[in-house]
């Protein structure tokens, strides 16, 4: 008799402790199930997401569905909880913060500005960049929106290869592509209905396009980071390694950084299809990627160019550092988003210490 006590006992005090762990009883969980289903969420994310909602005592753990501050919160205190158990190496410990990193990417990009996107171009702001094609002769030249007008789009003078004598937009159909920061790049075709080269400010007049074409639509997200980092040139793209060895290599300048990519300033003018390992340092910690250029802004005036690198996936480890700065987890408010977009430009200028495109291209 006594020892069926004790053994009742023994499993209350058992399943107390397992209510306690869970969360208790002070808030509806089943609630908190049907939410998230109601979001999209697996079983086993919710269990995982409960878990962390326990683990930071939310009062309202729902608010993990929708709330981007108290997703980045609660990742904030669980670094902080693996940093002090010295647990940030460890592979549990790496793989629950890819989680939680994979749901922070999730929550924000189920937002309206990243699923609904544009219908028409008369919903442009003033100073969008525009690249515009002439089917004709192939050639892209670069524009940006100068007004926003009921009957048309009025746009800076396009800047390009050079024209015939005698050339005139008026008449011409062409091409439209534009990367809208923070939803995805767009494509229409449209009329020039006005050539005004001979103004003091040169701009062109184009018919409206009501039939956009939506794609490429932005995998992840990209914090601006203006800071020092050596670019390596490799032979291939399989000599990649995340070993940050900084010999050898040229001295550059970070215009911004993302799980999957990265923007480079170097000295004069490059071409894409190179592949290249950067190193930098964020949140004094290293940061490796190594990728291809599938892009690059040539700025005439400094005579700079921008290198729009598309990183191979990074290791867990390396991806956690990267979207530990990119949401500014740490450094609440330091970091500023913005879209992977061939119109990244960065500042800075053709300081002294960046390699020329013809060094880092050898």
């Amino acid at each position: 008799m006594w020892t069926a006590l004790v053994a009742i006992l023994v499993l209350a005090a058992l399943f107390a402790l397992f209510i306690q762990r869970s969360g208790g009883f002070r808030f509806p969980w089943l609630q908190f199930y049907v939410r998230g289903k109601e979001s999209g969420f697996r079983i086993r994310e919710l269990n995982l997401l409960r878990k962390v909602a326990v683990e930071n005592r939310l009062r309202n753990p729902t608010s993990l569905f929708w709330s981007e501050k108290t997703l980045d919160r609660c990742i904030r205190g669980t670094i902080i909880r693996f940093r002090s158990e010295d647990r940030e190496e460890d592979r549990d410990a790496v793989h629950f913060l890819n989680k939680l990193f994979d749901f922070r990417k999730d929550v924000e990009f189920r937002q309206p500005k990243y699923r609904l996107g544009l219908r028409s171009t008369r919903s442009l702001e003033q100073g969008q960049v525009l690249k515009i094609t002439l089917p004709q002769t192939k050639a892209v030249y670069t524009s940006t929106v100068v007004e926003n007008m009921r009957r048309y789009l009025a746009i800076s003078y396009p800047k390009g290869p050079t024209l015939p004598y005698g050339f005139s937009w008026q008449g011409q159909r062409i091409q439209v592509y534009f990367w809208r920061p923070e939803d995805a790049g767009y494509y229409f075709e449209a009329k020039v209905i006005g050539d005004y080269l001979e103004r003091r400010f040169p701009i062109l007049h184009i018919a409206h396009g009501d039939k956009l074409v939506r794609a490429q639509k932005r995998n992840s997200v990209r914090a601006t980071l203006d800071g020092p980092a050596i670019l390596k040139p490799l032979r291939t793209i399989d000599e990649g390694s995340e070993v940050a060895d900084r010999s050898g290599g040229y001295r550059c300048r970070m215009v911004d950084i993302s799980e999957d990519g990265a923007a480079v300033l170097v000295g004069g003018k490059a071409k894409p299809g190179l592949p290249v390992k950067v190193i930098t340092t964020v949140n004094d910690q290293d940061v490796v990627l190594s990728g291809t250029v599938k892009g690059v802004s040539y700025r005439q005036k400094k005579n700079v160019s921008v290198l729009h690198i598309q990183a191979k996936p990074p290791s867990p480890q390396m991806k956690n550092i990267i979207l530990t700065y990119v949401y500014g987890i740490l450094r609440e408010g330091e970091t500023k988003l913005h879209s992977s977009s061939a119109e990244r430009g960065g500042g800075g200028g053709n300081r002294p210490g960046y390699p020329t495109a013809q060094e880092a291209g050898r």
